[in-house]
């Protein structure tokens, strides 16, 4: 519980600037502005030491490819857990996966930043995912899927312990259970974290 309150500044020591990224301009999936990618996403994101390109960043902002994804962002449910999902929303062929796939085919964005700009659309359904929780996790296959699966085992005990996580650590309700796990497991690794080789840890437990 102390690394998650340290993240978020409710510890000594300023918080880390990713505790800005669901709030930052008032979220992304607040009413007027979850079907569409706007600045402050783009914004939101750096607070996750990522940048999407420049050209991709004018494209979804005012081309085509912003289009592109109003349309299956509206398709996407803005008010469900991942936890209360049914598969269908998040496997092969849903809009989600859709979004992922064209965002993450644009020259210099690729899985993580595709992730990371689809969690702040839609920071209930779609986790965060880099390469640190990739590592902590052991590479699985389909995290998402994964992830879904053991939120809802067990009488959703995973989902409730998040929760009461948040709860205890006086976390705002806006954060969301998957954003709370991220942090969990992000902070658990992130110092010791190698990109090449790192053995990581293999868990779904917080």
């Amino acid at each position: 519980m102390g690394n998650l309150r340290r993240y978020f500044g409710l510890e000594d020591g300023a918080a880390y600037t990713g505790a800005r990224f669901e709030h930052l301009g008032g979220g992304g999936d607040r009413l007027g502005v979850a079907d569409v990618v706007t600045a402050e996403d783009l914004v939101a994101v750096q607070m996750l030491s990522v940048t999407v390109p420049e050209r991709v960043s004018l494209d979804l902002l005012e081309g085509d490819l912003g289009r592109r994804m109003s349309t299956l962002l509206r398709a996407i449910p803005r008010e469900l857990d991942m936890a209360d999902a049914e598969a269908g929303e998040i496997e092969r062929g849903s809009a989600a996966e859709w979004a992922w796939d064209l965002l993450a085919a644009q020259h210099g964005v690729a899985w993580v930043k595709a992730g990371k700009l689809l969690a702040r659309k839609r920071p209930r359904l779609v986790p965060v995912y880099d390469r640190v929780v990739r590592c902590v996790l052991g590479s699985p296959s389909s995290f998402w899927l994964d992830l879904h699966r053991a939120l809802r085992a067990d009488g959703r005990a995973l989902q409730h312990e998040l929760l009461d996580l948040r709860e205890r650590a006086r976390i705002p309700r806006t954060v969301s259970a998957l954003r709370v796990c991220d942090v969990v497991l992000w902070m658990a690794h992130h110092e010791d974290h190698r990109p090449f080789r790192c053995p990581g840890h293999g868990t779904l437990s917080v």
